[in-house]
Protein backbone atom coordinates (compact mmCIF):
# COMPACT_ATOMS: atom_id res chain seq x y z
CA UNK A 1 0.00 0.00 0.00
CA UNK A 2 1.23 3.47 -1.04
CA UNK A 3 2.14 5.88 1.60
CA UNK A 4 -0.77 8.73 1.52
CA UNK A 5 0.88 12.14 1.14
CA UNK A 6 -1.05 15.17 2.14
CA UNK A 7 -2.30 17.60 -0.60
CA UNK A 8 -0.07 20.49 0.62
CA UNK A 9 2.64 18.51 -0.03
CA UNK A 10 1.41 16.44 -3.25
CA UNK A 11 0.49 19.63 -5.01
CA UNK A 12 3.04 22.11 -3.87
CA UNK A 13 3.55 24.39 -7.25
CA UNK A 14 6.82 23.45 -8.96
CA UNK A 15 6.22 26.36 -11.79
CA UNK A 16 5.61 29.96 -10.90
CA UNK A 17 2.44 29.65 -13.26
CA UNK A 18 1.22 27.36 -10.50
CA UNK A 19 1.53 29.38 -7.90
CA UNK A 20 -2.11 30.69 -6.46
CA UNK A 21 -2.76 33.94 -5.91
CA UNK A 22 0.71 35.79 -5.76
CA UNK A 23 0.72 36.89 -9.56
CA UNK A 24 2.15 40.42 -8.22
CA UNK A 25 5.14 38.88 -6.94
CA UNK A 26 5.86 35.83 -9.44
CA UNK A 27 5.85 38.09 -12.39
CA UNK A 28 8.28 40.15 -10.90
CA UNK A 29 10.64 37.21 -10.04
CA UNK A 30 10.24 36.14 -13.54
CA UNK A 31 11.01 39.08 -15.49
CA UNK A 32 14.29 39.91 -12.50
CA UNK A 33 15.24 36.67 -14.21
CA UNK A 34 14.68 37.39 -17.98
CA UNK A 35 16.61 40.47 -17.60
CA UNK A 36 19.23 39.13 -15.45
CA UNK A 37 18.50 41.32 -12.72
CA UNK A 38 19.10 39.51 -9.77
CA UNK A 39 18.88 41.02 -6.12
CA UNK A 40 21.49 39.44 -3.91
CA UNK A 41 19.24 38.93 -1.10
CA UNK A 42 15.44 38.58 -1.54
CA UNK A 43 13.44 38.89 2.00
CA UNK A 44 9.58 37.31 1.33
CA UNK A 45 6.91 37.92 3.87
CA UNK A 46 3.55 37.32 4.19
CA UNK A 47 1.14 35.19 6.54
CA UNK A 48 1.17 31.48 6.94
CA UNK A 49 0.61 29.39 3.84
CA UNK A 50 0.64 31.67 1.13
CA UNK A 51 3.43 30.16 -0.99
CA UNK A 52 6.55 31.82 0.73
CA UNK A 53 8.56 28.94 0.86
CA UNK A 54 7.03 27.63 -2.25
CA UNK A 55 8.51 30.91 -4.22
CA UNK A 56 11.84 31.02 -2.88
CA UNK A 57 12.27 26.88 -4.17
CA UNK A 58 11.04 27.80 -7.44
CA UNK A 59 13.20 30.97 -7.87
CA UNK A 60 16.32 29.25 -6.85
CA UNK A 61 15.17 25.97 -9.18
CA UNK A 62 14.73 28.34 -11.69
CA UNK A 63 17.98 30.39 -11.69
CA UNK A 64 20.06 27.29 -12.03
CA UNK A 65 18.38 25.40 -14.80
CA UNK A 66 20.09 25.30 -17.76
CA UNK A 67 17.42 25.14 -20.09
CA UNK A 68 15.32 28.03 -19.03
CA UNK A 69 12.11 28.13 -21.22
CA UNK A 70 10.54 30.89 -23.10
CA UNK A 71 8.12 31.87 -20.28
CA UNK A 72 11.07 32.43 -17.95
CA UNK A 73 10.21 28.81 -16.22
CA UNK A 74 12.65 25.79 -15.02
CA UNK A 75 12.48 23.13 -17.67
CA UNK A 76 12.51 20.10 -14.97
CA UNK A 77 14.36 17.88 -17.20
CA UNK A 78 18.64 19.36 -16.67
CA UNK A 79 20.91 18.11 -14.21
CA UNK A 80 20.46 20.93 -12.34
CA UNK A 81 16.10 20.82 -12.01
CA UNK A 82 16.47 16.95 -11.14
CA UNK A 83 19.10 17.32 -8.21
CA UNK A 84 16.88 19.76 -6.59
CA UNK A 85 13.99 17.38 -6.73
CA UNK A 86 15.14 14.57 -5.64
CA UNK A 87 16.78 16.53 -2.71
CA UNK A 88 20.43 15.81 -3.96
CA UNK A 89 21.58 19.74 -5.16
CA UNK A 90 25.28 21.24 -4.17
CA UNK A 91 23.83 24.28 -5.48
CA UNK A 92 20.43 25.16 -3.52
CA UNK A 93 20.72 24.74 0.32
CA UNK A 94 17.85 25.56 3.01
CA UNK A 95 18.42 26.42 6.47
CA UNK A 96 15.81 26.27 9.29
CA UNK A 97 16.46 29.21 11.22
CA UNK A 98 14.23 28.47 14.11
CA UNK A 99 16.05 25.22 14.96
CA UNK A 100 19.51 26.85 13.79
CA UNK A 101 19.45 30.41 15.37
CA UNK A 102 23.21 30.58 16.74
CA UNK A 103 25.65 32.37 15.60
CA UNK A 104 27.60 28.93 15.25
CA UNK A 105 25.29 28.28 12.79
CA UNK A 106 25.61 31.69 10.76
CA UNK A 107 29.57 31.07 11.09
CA UNK A 108 29.38 27.63 9.42
CA UNK A 109 26.63 28.89 6.72
CA UNK A 110 29.72 32.08 5.67
CA UNK A 111 32.17 29.33 5.62
CA UNK A 112 30.09 27.62 3.09
CA UNK A 113 29.05 31.07 1.03
CA UNK A 114 33.16 31.05 0.41
CA UNK A 115 33.02 27.87 -1.87
CA UNK A 116 31.87 28.44 -5.36
CA UNK A 117 29.20 25.91 -6.83
CA UNK A 118 30.29 22.74 -8.58
CA UNK A 119 27.51 22.66 -10.63
CA UNK A 120 24.98 25.54 -11.99
CA UNK A 121 25.57 29.24 -12.41
CA UNK A 122 24.52 30.36 -8.50
CA UNK A 123 25.28 28.95 -5.17
CA UNK A 124 21.63 29.50 -3.47
CA UNK A 125 20.95 29.91 0.23
CA UNK A 126 16.96 29.75 1.39
CA UNK A 127 17.00 30.85 5.36
CA UNK A 128 13.22 30.31 6.12
CA UNK A 129 11.61 31.54 9.68
CA UNK A 130 14.68 34.12 9.48
CA UNK A 131 13.11 36.27 12.16
CA UNK A 132 13.73 33.16 14.79
CA UNK A 133 17.78 34.15 14.46
CA UNK A 134 19.47 36.05 17.70
CA UNK A 135 20.43 39.22 17.75
CA UNK A 136 23.95 38.12 17.26
CA UNK A 137 23.37 36.06 14.60
CA UNK A 138 22.05 38.97 12.75
CA UNK A 139 25.07 41.00 13.52
CA UNK A 140 27.30 38.08 12.46
CA UNK A 141 25.32 38.03 9.14
CA UNK A 142 25.00 41.27 8.02
CA UNK A 143 28.44 41.87 6.16
CA UNK A 144 27.83 38.73 3.83
CA UNK A 145 24.79 39.94 3.45
CA UNK A 146 25.89 42.95 1.87
CA UNK A 147 28.76 41.99 0.30
CA UNK A 148 28.08 38.43 -0.98
CA UNK A 149 30.19 36.70 -3.56
CA UNK A 150 28.71 36.96 -6.97
CA UNK A 151 27.88 33.59 -7.18
CA UNK A 152 25.90 33.16 -3.83
CA UNK A 153 22.32 34.81 -3.29
CA UNK A 154 20.31 34.61 -0.10
CA UNK A 155 16.63 33.80 -0.04
CA UNK A 156 15.01 35.16 3.41
CA UNK A 157 11.38 33.99 4.19
CA UNK A 158 9.46 34.68 7.63
CA UNK A 159 6.05 35.26 8.82
CA UNK A 160 7.13 38.35 11.35
CA UNK A 161 8.72 41.03 9.58
CA UNK A 162 8.79 43.38 12.33
CA UNK A 163 11.41 40.89 13.99
CA UNK A 164 14.08 41.59 12.04
CA UNK A 165 16.50 44.16 12.50
CA UNK A 166 16.52 47.41 9.90
CA UNK A 167 19.85 46.81 8.88
CA UNK A 168 18.97 43.37 7.08
CA UNK A 169 15.64 44.59 5.66
CA UNK A 170 17.85 47.54 3.80
CA UNK A 171 19.60 45.35 2.42
CA UNK A 172 17.19 43.08 1.02
CA UNK A 173 14.77 43.45 -1.84
CA UNK A 174 11.59 43.11 -0.11
CA UNK A 175 8.31 41.26 -1.34
CA UNK A 176 5.01 40.89 0.15
CA UNK A 177 2.40 38.01 -0.28
CA UNK A 178 -0.97 39.11 0.01
CA UNK A 179 -3.85 36.67 1.16
CA UNK A 180 -5.10 34.61 -1.06
CA UNK A 181 -8.32 35.15 -2.03
CA UNK A 182 -11.36 33.06 -1.23
CA UNK A 183 -12.50 32.51 -4.93
CA UNK A 184 -8.25 31.59 -6.16
CA UNK A 185 -8.63 29.27 -3.39
CA UNK A 186 -11.76 27.46 -4.11
CA UNK A 187 -10.93 27.31 -7.84
CA UNK A 188 -7.75 25.56 -6.94
CA UNK A 189 -9.04 22.98 -4.67
CA UNK A 190 -11.44 22.51 -7.34
CA UNK A 191 -8.98 21.27 -9.76
CA UNK A 192 -7.23 19.22 -6.66
CA UNK A 193 -10.83 17.65 -6.03
CA UNK A 194 -11.06 16.88 -9.88
CA UNK A 195 -7.46 14.98 -10.04
CA UNK A 196 -8.37 13.40 -6.56
CA UNK A 197 -11.93 12.23 -8.37
CA UNK A 198 -13.76 13.62 -5.34
CA UNK A 199 -17.28 14.35 -5.94
CA UNK A 200 -17.67 17.96 -4.22
CA UNK A 201 -19.82 20.84 -3.67
CA UNK A 202 -18.69 23.97 -5.02
CA UNK A 203 -20.37 25.68 -1.90
CA UNK A 204 -18.83 23.48 0.34
CA UNK A 205 -15.44 24.73 -0.86
CA UNK A 206 -16.27 28.41 0.14
CA UNK A 207 -17.00 27.43 3.04
CA UNK A 208 -13.54 25.59 3.56
CA UNK A 209 -11.73 28.60 1.69
CA UNK A 210 -13.64 31.30 4.32
CA UNK A 211 -12.48 29.11 7.00
CA UNK A 212 -8.52 28.91 5.89
CA UNK A 213 -8.18 32.64 6.01
CA UNK A 214 -6.03 33.35 3.17
CA UNK A 215 -4.01 30.08 3.62
CA UNK A 216 -3.74 27.69 0.63
CA UNK A 217 -1.95 25.05 3.28
CA UNK A 218 -4.60 25.23 6.09
CA UNK A 219 -7.22 25.03 3.09
CA UNK A 220 -5.69 21.86 2.04
CA UNK A 221 -5.47 20.07 5.39
CA UNK A 222 -8.87 20.68 6.06
CA UNK A 223 -9.49 19.46 2.31
CA UNK A 224 -8.30 16.29 3.32
CA UNK A 225 -9.46 15.93 6.23
CA UNK A 226 -13.44 16.10 4.59
CA UNK A 227 -12.33 13.77 2.00
CA UNK A 228 -11.70 11.19 4.30
CA UNK A 229 -14.37 12.39 6.91
CA UNK A 230 -16.67 12.34 4.17
CA UNK A 231 -15.54 9.59 2.26
CA UNK A 232 -14.33 11.20 -0.54
CA UNK A 233 -17.90 12.88 -0.88
CA UNK A 234 -17.21 16.73 -0.14
CA UNK A 235 -21.18 17.92 0.38
CA UNK A 236 -21.68 21.38 1.82
CA UNK A 237 -23.26 19.41 4.98
CA UNK A 238 -20.12 17.56 5.03
CA UNK A 239 -17.68 20.57 5.42
CA UNK A 240 -19.91 22.01 8.10
CA UNK A 241 -20.33 19.34 10.27
CA UNK A 242 -16.84 18.43 10.32
CA UNK A 243 -15.69 21.95 10.68
CA UNK A 244 -18.67 23.13 13.53
CA UNK A 245 -19.62 26.26 11.45
CA UNK A 246 -22.64 28.14 11.79
CA UNK A 247 -24.54 27.25 8.81
CA UNK A 248 -25.73 30.00 6.40
CA UNK A 249 -29.51 28.42 6.67
CA UNK A 250 -29.64 29.27 10.55
CA UNK A 251 -29.40 33.03 9.76
CA UNK A 252 -31.61 32.85 6.94
CA UNK A 253 -34.33 31.48 8.82
CA UNK A 254 -33.38 33.49 11.90
CA UNK A 255 -33.65 36.75 9.92
CA UNK A 256 -37.14 34.92 8.15
CA UNK A 257 -38.62 35.09 11.54
CA UNK A 258 -37.71 38.39 12.43
CA UNK A 259 -39.06 40.03 9.25
CA UNK A 260 -42.18 37.88 9.81
CA UNK A 261 -42.03 39.43 13.58
CA UNK A 262 -41.91 35.65 14.87
CA UNK A 263 -40.48 36.21 18.54
CA UNK A 264 -41.27 32.12 19.54
CA UNK A 265 -39.43 31.15 16.25
CA UNK A 266 -36.64 33.16 16.80
CA UNK A 267 -36.08 32.37 19.95
CA UNK A 268 -36.20 28.74 19.23
CA UNK A 269 -33.68 28.90 16.21
CA UNK A 270 -30.97 31.36 18.78
CA UNK A 271 -31.52 28.18 21.83
CA UNK A 272 -30.83 25.13 18.68
CA UNK A 273 -27.92 27.29 17.83
CA UNK A 274 -26.98 26.97 21.82
CA UNK A 275 -27.84 23.48 22.23
CA UNK A 276 -25.12 22.57 19.14
CA UNK A 277 -22.28 24.05 21.42
CA UNK A 278 -21.95 27.32 19.37
CA UNK A 279 -21.07 30.37 21.47
CA UNK A 280 -23.46 33.15 21.63
CA UNK A 281 -20.72 35.81 21.06
CA UNK A 282 -19.63 34.04 18.12
CA UNK A 283 -23.32 33.73 16.81
CA UNK A 284 -24.30 37.63 17.21
CA UNK A 285 -21.27 38.13 15.07
CA UNK A 286 -22.00 36.06 12.61
CA UNK A 287 -25.45 37.74 12.33
CA UNK A 288 -24.01 41.44 12.19
CA UNK A 289 -22.03 40.05 9.45
CA UNK A 290 -24.90 38.58 8.06
CA UNK A 291 -26.96 41.53 8.01
CA UNK A 292 -24.03 43.39 6.46
CA UNK A 293 -23.87 40.93 3.25
CA UNK A 294 -27.59 41.63 2.86
CA UNK A 295 -27.18 44.87 2.82
CA UNK A 296 -24.32 44.89 0.66
CA UNK A 297 -26.81 42.80 -1.96
CA UNK A 298 -28.98 45.95 -1.77
CA UNK A 299 -26.67 47.42 -4.41
CA UNK A 300 -25.71 45.75 -7.29
CA UNK A 301 -22.15 47.91 -7.35
CA UNK A 302 -21.08 46.14 -4.21
CA UNK A 303 -22.07 42.66 -4.85
CA UNK A 304 -18.11 41.86 -5.24
CA UNK A 305 -17.68 42.65 -1.69
CA UNK A 306 -19.48 39.08 -0.76
CA UNK A 307 -16.82 36.31 -0.35
CA UNK A 308 -19.32 33.47 -1.12
CA UNK A 309 -20.18 31.02 -3.78
CA UNK A 310 -23.29 32.08 -6.26
CA UNK A 311 -25.57 29.68 -4.80
CA UNK A 312 -25.34 31.69 -1.65
CA UNK A 313 -25.35 34.62 -3.13
CA UNK A 314 -28.63 33.84 -5.10
CA UNK A 315 -30.05 33.69 -1.29
CA UNK A 316 -28.89 36.69 -0.06
CA UNK A 317 -29.98 38.35 -3.40
CA UNK A 318 -33.79 36.67 -2.91
CA UNK A 319 -33.96 37.33 0.71
CA UNK A 320 -32.67 41.11 0.50
CA UNK A 321 -34.92 42.27 -2.25
CA UNK A 322 -37.99 40.88 0.70
CA UNK A 323 -36.76 42.97 3.45
CA UNK A 324 -36.36 47.01 3.83
CA UNK A 325 -33.32 48.80 4.05
CA UNK A 326 -34.54 50.11 6.97
CA UNK A 327 -35.54 47.13 9.09
CA UNK A 328 -31.90 45.59 8.14
CA UNK A 329 -30.13 49.24 9.43
CA UNK A 330 -32.33 48.84 12.57
CA UNK A 331 -31.20 45.32 12.90
CA UNK A 332 -27.65 45.55 12.06
CA UNK A 333 -27.66 48.83 14.89
CA UNK A 334 -29.24 46.18 17.31
CA UNK A 335 -26.86 43.60 17.03
CA UNK A 336 -23.83 45.92 16.89
CA UNK A 337 -24.84 47.33 20.62
CA UNK A 338 -25.69 43.90 21.32
CA UNK A 339 -22.16 42.68 20.40
CA UNK A 340 -20.27 45.74 22.14
CA UNK A 341 -22.26 44.51 25.56
CA UNK A 342 -22.06 40.94 25.32
CA UNK A 343 -18.52 40.41 26.58
CA UNK A 344 -19.26 42.95 29.99
CA UNK A 345 -22.66 41.11 30.89
CA UNK A 346 -23.92 38.89 33.84
CA UNK A 347 -26.63 37.06 32.19
CA UNK A 348 -25.21 36.74 28.44
CA UNK A 349 -27.65 34.85 26.95
CA UNK A 350 -30.40 36.99 28.12
CA UNK A 351 -28.50 40.06 26.05
CA UNK A 352 -29.04 38.35 23.27
CA UNK A 353 -32.69 37.34 23.42
CA UNK A 354 -33.27 40.39 24.26
CA UNK A 355 -31.48 41.84 20.99
CA UNK A 356 -33.85 39.25 18.69
CA UNK A 357 -36.84 40.18 20.63
CA UNK A 358 -36.25 43.96 19.75
CA UNK A 359 -35.65 42.99 16.00
CA UNK A 360 -38.80 41.16 15.84
CA UNK A 361 -40.75 44.17 16.45
CA UNK A 362 -39.02 46.28 13.77
CA UNK A 363 -41.21 46.08 11.35
CA UNK A 364 -44.38 47.01 13.42
CA UNK A 365 -42.68 49.70 14.32
CA UNK A 366 -41.64 51.09 11.06
CA UNK A 367 -45.12 50.07 9.74
CA UNK A 368 -46.76 52.14 12.26
CA UNK A 369 -44.11 54.94 11.57
CA UNK A 370 -45.79 55.29 8.21
CA UNK A 371 -49.40 55.17 8.88
CA UNK A 372 -49.68 55.65 12.32
CA UNK A 373 -50.67 59.43 11.78
CA UNK A 374 -53.16 58.78 9.04
CA UNK A 375 -55.04 55.89 10.70
CA UNK A 376 -55.88 58.01 14.21
CA UNK A 377 -56.82 61.22 12.43
CA UNK A 378 -59.91 60.73 12.27
CA UNK A 379 -60.20 58.89 16.01
CA UNK A 380 -58.52 62.50 17.58
CA UNK A 381 -61.21 64.68 15.97
CA UNK A 382 -63.99 62.68 17.27
CA UNK A 383 -62.29 63.03 21.11
CA UNK A 384 -62.53 67.10 20.39
CA UNK A 385 -65.48 68.95 21.24
CA UNK A 386 -67.58 69.97 19.01
CA UNK A 387 -66.98 73.91 19.00
CA UNK A 388 -63.34 73.02 18.39
CA UNK A 389 -63.67 70.79 15.31
CA UNK A 390 -65.28 73.65 13.41
CA UNK A 391 -62.51 75.61 14.41
CA UNK A 392 -59.19 73.35 13.65
CA UNK A 393 -60.61 70.92 10.51
CA UNK A 394 -57.21 71.76 8.77
CA UNK A 395 -55.02 71.70 11.58
CA UNK A 396 -55.97 68.06 12.35
CA UNK A 397 -56.35 66.78 8.67
CA UNK A 398 -52.73 68.46 7.82
CA UNK A 399 -50.88 66.42 10.03
CA UNK A 400 -48.27 64.56 7.87
CA UNK A 401 -47.80 60.76 9.04
CA UNK A 402 -44.43 60.68 10.67
CA UNK A 403 -43.44 58.10 13.61
CA UNK A 404 -45.70 55.58 15.82
CA UNK A 405 -44.80 57.93 18.94
CA UNK A 406 -46.35 61.02 17.24
CA UNK A 407 -49.46 58.53 16.42
CA UNK A 408 -49.33 57.42 20.41
CA UNK A 409 -48.93 61.03 21.71
CA UNK A 410 -51.48 63.13 19.62
CA UNK A 411 -54.13 59.98 19.71
CA UNK A 412 -54.26 59.81 23.95
CA UNK A 413 -57.59 62.31 25.08
CA UNK A 414 -56.21 63.55 28.50
CA UNK A 415 -53.13 65.77 27.29
CA UNK A 416 -55.23 67.40 24.51
CA UNK A 417 -58.18 67.80 26.34
CA UNK A 418 -56.42 69.62 29.13
CA UNK A 419 -54.45 71.97 27.16
CA UNK A 420 -57.99 73.11 25.44
CA UNK A 421 -59.49 75.97 28.00
CA UNK A 422 -62.91 76.92 27.06
CA UNK A 423 -63.75 78.76 24.13
CA UNK A 424 -62.97 81.84 23.28
CA UNK A 425 -62.47 84.07 20.60
CA UNK A 426 -59.69 83.06 17.90
CA UNK A 427 -57.13 85.54 17.30
CA UNK A 428 -55.32 85.58 14.07
CA UNK A 429 -53.53 82.37 13.28
CA UNK A 430 -49.84 82.29 14.41
CA UNK A 431 -47.81 80.45 11.24
CA UNK A 432 -45.05 78.40 11.91
CA UNK A 433 -43.39 76.01 9.17
CA UNK A 434 -41.61 72.83 9.40
CA UNK A 435 -39.97 70.49 7.42
CA UNK A 436 -38.77 66.92 7.00
CA UNK A 437 -35.81 65.22 6.18
CA UNK A 438 -37.50 63.52 3.33
CA UNK A 439 -39.18 65.60 1.32
CA UNK A 440 -42.67 66.42 3.19
CA UNK A 441 -42.09 70.17 2.02
CA UNK A 442 -43.63 73.30 4.02
CA UNK A 443 -46.10 72.43 6.50
CA UNK A 444 -48.24 75.44 7.46
CA UNK A 445 -51.12 74.72 10.28
CA UNK A 446 -54.05 77.67 10.44
CA UNK A 447 -55.08 77.43 13.91
CA UNK A 448 -58.26 79.19 15.34
CA UNK A 449 -57.66 78.20 19.00
CA UNK A 450 -54.90 79.69 20.33
CA UNK A 451 -53.80 77.36 23.39
CA UNK A 452 -54.95 74.46 20.73
CA UNK A 453 -52.70 75.70 18.20
CA UNK A 454 -49.85 75.66 21.14
CA UNK A 455 -50.67 71.97 21.72
CA UNK A 456 -50.57 70.82 18.12
CA UNK A 457 -47.19 72.92 17.60
CA UNK A 458 -45.37 71.89 20.53
CA UNK A 459 -46.03 67.94 19.87
CA UNK A 460 -45.67 68.35 16.10
CA UNK A 461 -42.39 70.40 16.28
CA UNK A 462 -40.67 67.22 18.71
CA UNK A 463 -42.00 64.77 16.60
CA UNK A 464 -41.59 66.33 13.54
CA UNK A 465 -37.47 66.73 14.62
CA UNK A 466 -37.45 63.00 15.75
CA UNK A 467 -38.43 61.89 12.14
CA UNK A 468 -35.60 64.03 10.62
CA UNK A 469 -33.03 62.14 12.63
CA UNK A 470 -34.87 58.94 11.32
CA UNK A 471 -34.63 60.40 8.40
CA UNK A 472 -30.93 59.94 8.55
CA UNK A 473 -30.27 63.86 9.44
CA UNK A 474 -27.97 64.22 11.88
CA UNK A 475 -27.00 68.01 11.19
CA UNK A 476 -30.11 70.25 12.09
CA UNK A 477 -29.50 73.58 12.65
CA UNK A 478 -29.77 74.91 16.02
CA UNK A 479 -30.57 78.36 17.66
CA UNK A 480 -29.28 79.93 20.34
CA UNK A 481 -31.59 80.31 22.08
CA UNK A 482 -33.06 76.99 21.67
CA UNK A 483 -29.42 75.84 23.25
CA UNK A 484 -28.85 78.18 25.76
CA UNK A 485 -32.02 77.13 27.60
CA UNK A 486 -31.26 73.64 27.45
CA UNK A 487 -27.99 74.54 28.51
CA UNK A 488 -29.22 75.93 31.88
CA UNK A 489 -31.31 72.84 32.03
CA UNK A 490 -28.49 70.76 31.69
CA UNK A 491 -26.35 72.79 34.60
CA UNK A 492 -29.54 72.65 37.50
CA UNK A 493 -29.73 69.28 36.71
CA UNK A 494 -26.20 68.74 37.54
CA UNK A 495 -26.51 71.05 40.55
CA UNK A 496 -29.45 68.76 41.65
CA UNK A 497 -26.44 65.69 41.28
CA UNK A 498 -24.46 67.55 43.58
CA UNK A 499 -21.93 68.39 40.55
CA UNK A 500 -21.24 71.61 41.69
CA UNK A 501 -17.94 71.95 40.06
CA UNK A 502 -19.19 70.97 36.22
CA UNK A 503 -22.24 73.38 37.48
CA UNK A 504 -20.17 75.96 38.48
CA UNK A 505 -17.63 76.24 34.89
CA UNK A 506 -21.31 75.83 32.61
CA UNK A 507 -22.72 78.72 34.84
CA UNK A 508 -19.53 81.11 35.30
CA UNK A 509 -19.52 82.31 32.05
CA UNK A 510 -21.87 82.14 29.29
CA UNK A 511 -21.49 79.70 26.33
CA UNK A 512 -20.99 80.77 22.61
CA UNK A 513 -23.08 78.55 19.78
CA UNK A 514 -20.70 78.91 16.54
CA UNK A 515 -22.97 76.41 14.00
CA UNK A 516 -22.47 73.32 15.46
CA UNK A 517 -19.84 73.87 17.98
CA UNK A 518 -20.26 75.26 21.44
CA UNK A 519 -17.61 77.43 22.95
CA UNK A 520 -16.96 77.71 26.46
CA UNK A 521 -14.78 80.49 28.50
CA UNK A 522 -12.79 78.63 31.68
CA UNK A 523 -11.06 80.54 34.13
CA UNK A 524 -7.46 77.95 33.84
CA UNK A 525 -6.52 74.68 32.71
CA UNK A 526 -7.83 72.93 36.01
CA UNK A 527 -11.27 74.23 34.59
CA UNK A 528 -10.66 73.16 31.45
CA UNK A 529 -9.48 69.52 32.29
CA UNK A 530 -13.06 69.28 34.29
CA UNK A 531 -15.48 70.60 31.43
CA UNK A 532 -13.48 67.62 29.47
CA UNK A 533 -14.27 64.95 32.04
CA UNK A 534 -17.88 65.75 31.90
CA UNK A 535 -17.85 66.82 28.08
CA UNK A 536 -19.41 63.20 26.53
CA UNK A 537 -22.37 63.73 29.41
CA UNK A 538 -22.74 67.20 28.46
CA UNK A 539 -22.89 66.37 24.67
CA UNK A 540 -25.23 63.47 25.18
CA UNK A 541 -27.33 65.78 26.44
CA UNK A 542 -27.77 68.39 24.57
CA UNK A 543 -27.10 66.16 21.17
CA UNK A 544 -30.64 64.70 22.13
CA UNK A 545 -32.33 67.82 23.13
CA UNK A 546 -31.12 69.65 20.36
CA UNK A 547 -31.55 66.83 17.82
CA UNK A 548 -28.31 67.91 16.50
CA UNK A 549 -25.47 64.78 16.75
CA UNK A 550 -22.84 66.86 15.34
CA UNK A 551 -22.38 69.28 18.22
CA UNK A 552 -19.23 69.67 19.45
CA UNK A 553 -17.67 71.50 22.45
CA UNK A 554 -14.36 73.14 22.98
CA UNK A 555 -12.97 75.53 25.74
CA UNK A 556 -11.09 78.83 26.00
CA UNK A 557 -8.57 79.74 28.45
CA UNK A 558 -9.42 83.32 29.28
CA UNK A 559 -6.05 85.85 29.76
CA UNK A 560 -5.53 86.67 33.71
CA UNK A 561 -6.27 90.03 34.32
CA UNK A 562 -5.83 89.73 38.63
CA UNK A 563 -2.74 91.38 39.25
CA UNK A 564 -0.51 89.19 42.07
CA UNK A 565 0.81 90.83 44.79
CA UNK A 566 4.51 91.40 45.02
CA UNK A 567 5.93 89.14 47.97
CA UNK A 568 9.76 88.36 47.11
CA UNK A 569 12.29 91.21 47.23
CA UNK A 570 12.88 90.23 43.60
CA UNK A 571 9.43 90.63 42.82
CA UNK A 572 9.01 93.96 44.94
CA UNK A 573 12.15 95.20 43.29
CA UNK A 574 10.40 94.25 39.11
CA UNK A 575 7.41 96.44 40.42
CA UNK A 576 9.30 99.36 41.03
CA UNK A 577 11.11 99.20 37.91
CA UNK A 578 8.61 98.97 35.79
CA UNK A 579 7.03 102.53 37.81
CA UNK A 580 10.82 104.00 37.49
CA UNK A 581 12.72 102.02 34.53
CA UNK A 582 16.11 104.64 36.11
CA UNK A 583 16.16 102.69 38.80
CA UNK A 584 17.62 99.85 36.81
CA UNK A 585 20.11 101.93 35.38
CA UNK A 586 21.55 103.16 38.49
CA UNK A 587 21.39 98.94 39.96
CA UNK A 588 23.88 98.49 36.84
CA UNK A 589 25.95 101.56 37.12
CA UNK A 590 26.72 100.71 40.73
CA UNK A 591 26.68 97.05 40.20
CA UNK A 592 23.90 96.93 42.93
CA UNK A 593 22.54 93.83 44.21
CA UNK A 594 19.18 92.83 46.24
CA UNK A 595 19.75 91.39 49.66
Amino acid sequence: MDNFIVSARKYRPVTFDSVVGQLHITNTLKNAIHNNQLAQAFLFCGPRGVGKTTCARILAKTINCENISENTEACGECESCKSFQNGASFSIHELDAASNNSVDDIRSLIEQVRIPPQTGKYKIYIIDEVHMLSQAAFNAFLKTLEEPPAYAIFILATTEKHKILPTILSRCQIFDFNRIKVEDMANHLASIAAKEEVIYEVDGLHVIAQKADGGLRDALSMFDQIVSFSNRNLTYRAVIDNLNILDYDYYFKLMQAIAGEDAAETLLIFDNILNKGFDGGHFIAGLSNHIRNLLVTKEPRTLKLLDVSENIKKKYYEQSAALSSGLLLSALNIANQCEISYRSSKNQRLQIELALLKMCHLSSAIKLGVHGISTTQVEVKKKLPESVKQTIPSAVNSIPSTSSSVAAKVEAPVPIKSAIPAPVKAPEPEKKSFSSGKGWGSFKPSVAVPSLATVFDEKLAEETEESDLVQGSEFREVTFNSFISKWNTLAEKLKAENRITLYTIMTANEPRLNGNIVEVDVENMVQSEQLKEGKIDVLNYLRVELKNFSLDLITHQLEQTVIRKAYTSQEKYQVMVEKNPALETLRKTFNLGLS
